[in-house]
This record gives structure tokens, C-alpha cells and sequence, in this order.
């Protein structure tokens, strides 16, 4: 660790879910609508290659994407996308597709076609839509679209909060809009996110104890600036908190409605951080000796879950997450993940259906198997700031939403002035 405090600035790209939201939102919008500092990863670049098929012009440049929108739907009346690894495109285009007069195939890779899909096609042929599904309920499916009505629809958002997502950015151009009660809902702050984000699109939105109402409408097209991801953001906020040294991420604030900026604002300083934050950025600066935040429920924030076990180990007591079900049916198992890739680092973990226990140890340098998994990569990169010797069999799963992690990271460490090998090991 650093003698004393060192402020690094980190480059932290576009935030995946504000991008998807704001691709859908420009497909159904009037007009075009201007993507200003777009995220150019593989699950976006997915995403718009399918809004593309489906007869929605996207213009793909460094600094700006630009989408023509239609509010009657989808233009096409057959297409085939193709949503890669991108759970959320997977998600959200078979809701879109289904607003269309056509025949619309959604299918993905291996690992898309295992995570679960089943409580978004109940709510699909619960508005009357036609889908045909592989077994299980899972990729591919075909979407006969059919101009959806609209109505009540209640829908079983325990595994994921995208299948609420998905229903909500589609209502307005459902005839009727859209009433959904909402069950048992997960992650939270991604559905608030989508509802303002409609607002800001200029489509009201309500949600009173657990339905949801959105009448019909229409977008407004407009140029929107896409903000920092705060779930890719919690990695160099960890690195910070780990190393005793000084981040800052620009672009990200107070008025952020990214739910997992809470791993910052809210986990960090239980852990003996300093953490500052204005209106248009986030510094943390680490402690001589990380505390255990204890016992943290993470339901809301799952996706920073593995960010916080990466940097257990550094604590000085025990850290036990609860709440993180869904964790077990995302990219990969994330609760078998990362306590497999900690076990191998010689850190001794405890685990059950819905939890993860770390006790506090001295990794060492040994092979991380990500599962193909982007944040069990940025998650143990963490780890390796204070651990020469932790390699990856996939560094390159980073490319679904941060194609240049690695070289960032590496810059992070240079510019504490940490070893060269730090962190930077890669197979």
C-alpha cells in the first residue's frame, strides 16, 4: 500500500443500463435522437445492430450515436436479432419487437440462451402477444408482433428487474399503455432509473406501492449525454478503498440516479473510506486499514456484490452478503464465481442460496476462471492491486462493457505508483 494518499482521474465509460434505456427510448421517439458520449461495448453495439434489423437507422460514431425513431414500432415486418451476450438487449427488443405487425426472431449465445426468460414471456402472452419459445422457455424465441393493446399485466420481477424494465419502455406505444403490478421486484434502483429516464423523454410515469402506470404516448427525440457507469466505476472506487490512495470519477454526481453509486456513497465509508461527492463527480479515498462493513444486505446493488467480496479479504473482520439470489442466475453463477476465484487465491469463503461470507486473509497469485463473466474479471483486478500473480483464462469477457478495462486499470496503477505487476497479470 501507498505511503500516503495519491488522486488519481479514471476514465470510466458510459453506463450500459442508461445506454440500453436511451436506444430503446431513440427507437420509439419522434424525430432523431443524438447519444452523446455513447458506450461502444459489445452488449450496446448488440443492441443496436438489433434495433438496426428491426428497421430503426443507427448511426454508430466515437463521439455520438444517432437513432431515428418511429413511435408506431418496429418498421420491418421480419428480422433476426442477434443479442450476443447482452442480457439486457435479450430483455428488452423481444418487448419492442412485439409492438411491431411481423414475425421477429430473438436468439443470443450459449450463455444467453441459459439465463432465464420465462417471467417476460408470461407477461408478453399475457397482453396477447404470440411468442414461440425454445424449452424452458428460453433463446430463441420468435415475436409475432401485434400491436399490443396494452392493459394490466402482473409480472414476476424476482430473478431480474429488466423484465419490468423491458414492459415499462414499451408501454407508450401499447393503445392502452400499460398497468403492471409488480411482484417481489429485485434491483430497484434499475427500474426508478428506467421510469426517470421516460420522464426525461417527456412520458409520464407513476409507481404507487407496487404498480407501475404509464399512459400512452410518445417520446421526445433530443441529444442526451450518457453518464459514467457507476457498477464499472465501483471497481476503481474499490481500488482506492484497497490501495489507501485517491480517486476520482468524473461525470458521475449527486443527481446520478445509478443505484450503484450507493456502493460508494454507502458501503465504502462503513469501511473506514472517504468519499466526496458533487454534482458532477465521485472521489474516494482508501484507508490505512479497510474495516468490515459486517453483514450487507445488497439486493438493490447485486451487481457490485462481487466488488465488495473482492476486497473482503482486505478487511479486518469477516464481511457477509445477504440478499444476492439473483446473483446465482446472471452472466454466471456470480456467488459460486467469485467464491471460487477467492478460494483459489487462498481466502477462505462460506456461501449459501442467497449469501457469501469472506474472512479477512492474504490472497495469493493464482489462475481466475471468469465463466466468461466481465465483472468476476473487473472484481478480482481489484484483488490484484494488492496481489502479484492473479491471472485470467478470459481477460478479454471485459469487451462486453469496458473494451479497454485492462489498459485503465494499468494506468490506475501507475499512477499510485504500484508495482508493474500489480493487478496486471493476464493469461
Amino acid at each position: 500500500m501507498s505511503s500516503a494518499p495519491r488522486e488519481v482521474v479514471a476514465r470510466v465509460p458510459g453506463s450500459k443500463s442508461i445506454m440500453a434505456r436511451a436506444l430503446l427510448i431513440a427507437a420509439l421517439a419522434e424525430g432523431t435522437t443524438r447519444l452523446v458520449a455513447p458506450l461502444a461495448a459489445a452488449d450496446t453495439v448488440a443492441f443496436a445492430k438489433g434495433l438496426d434489423s428491426l428497421g430503426f437507422p443507427v448511426t454508430r460514431e466515437p463521439e455520438v450515436w444517432t437513432v431515428t425513431g418511429d413511435p408506431a414500432g418496429p418498421p420491418t415486418t421480419e428480422a433476426t436479432v442477434w443479442c450476443n451476450d447482452s442480457g439486457t438487449a435479450a430483455r428488452f427488443v423481444p418487448a419492442l419487437a412485439a409492438l411491431g405487425h411481423g414475425r421477429y426472431v430473438i436468439d443470443g449465445s450459449a450463455q444467453m440462451r441459459a439465463r432465464p426468460m420465462a417471467p417476460l414471456l408470461t407477461a408478453l402472452r399475457g397482453l396477447g402477444v404470440r411468442v414461440d419459445a425454445a424449452p424452458g422457455d428460453s433463446l430463441p424465441w420468435v415475436v409475432h408482433g401485434a400491436h399490443v393493446a396494452g392493459g394490466t399485466i402482473e409480472v414476476d420481477a424476482s430473478l431480474s428487474s429488466q423484465y419490468l424494465s423491458a414492459l415499462c419502455l414499451s408501454a407508450p406505444a401499447m393503445r392502452n399503455g400499460l398497468k403492471v403490478q409488480a411482484r417481489n421486484p429485485v434491483s430497484a434502483p434499475y427500474v426508478h432509473l428506467t421510469l426517470a429516464m421516460m420522464r426525461q423523454f417527456g412520458v409520464e410515469t407513476s409507481w404507487e406501492d407496487s404498480t407501475i402506470t404509464i399512459p400512452p404516448g410518445t417520446y421526445r427525440a433530443q441529444e442526451y449525454r450518457i453518464e459514467p457507469d457507476a457498477s464499472t466505476a465501483s471497481y476503481f472506487f474499490a481500488a482506492a478503498a484497497v490501495t489507501g490512495n485517491t480517486v476520482t470519477v468524473p461525470g458521475l454526481g449527486r443527481r446520478s440516479r445509478q443505484g450503484d453509486l450507493r456502493f460508494a456513497t454507502e458501503i465504502l465509508p462503513t469501511m473506514g473510506c472517504r468519499v466526496d461527492v458533487d454534482d458532477n463527480s465521485v472521489t474516494v479515498t482508501g484507508p490505512a486499514q479497510l474495516r468490515s462493513p459486517g453483514t450487507v444486505a445488497m439486493r438493490d446493488i447485486s451487481d457490485t456484490m462481487m466488488t465488495l467480496a473482492a476486497i473482503a479479504p482486505f478487511a479486518d473482520a469477516p464481511t457477509r452478503i445477504t440478499d444476492v439470489a439473483n446473483c446465482r442466475v446472471k452472466e454466471s453463477d456470480r456467488i459460486d464465481a467469485i467464491t471460487t476465484a477467492l478460494t483459489a487465491c487462498g481466502v477462505s469463503t462460506r456461501s449459501g442460496p442467497d449469501w457469501l461470507e469472506i474472512d479477512p486473509g492474504t490472497p495469493t497469485g493464482a489462475l481466475v476462471r471468469t465463466r466468461s463473466d466481465h465483472r468476476i474479471a473487473m472484481s478480482m483486478s481489484v484483488t490484484g492491486l494488492r496481489t502479484p500473480g492473479i491471472e485470467f483464462d478470459e481477460p478479454s469477457c471485459v469487451d462486453k462493457t469496458f473494451p479497454q478495462f485492462h489498459e485503465e486499470f494499468a494506468a490506475l496503477a501507475r499512477g499510485w505508483d504500484l508495482p508493474l505487476d500489480s493487478g496486471r497479470s493476464r493469461v
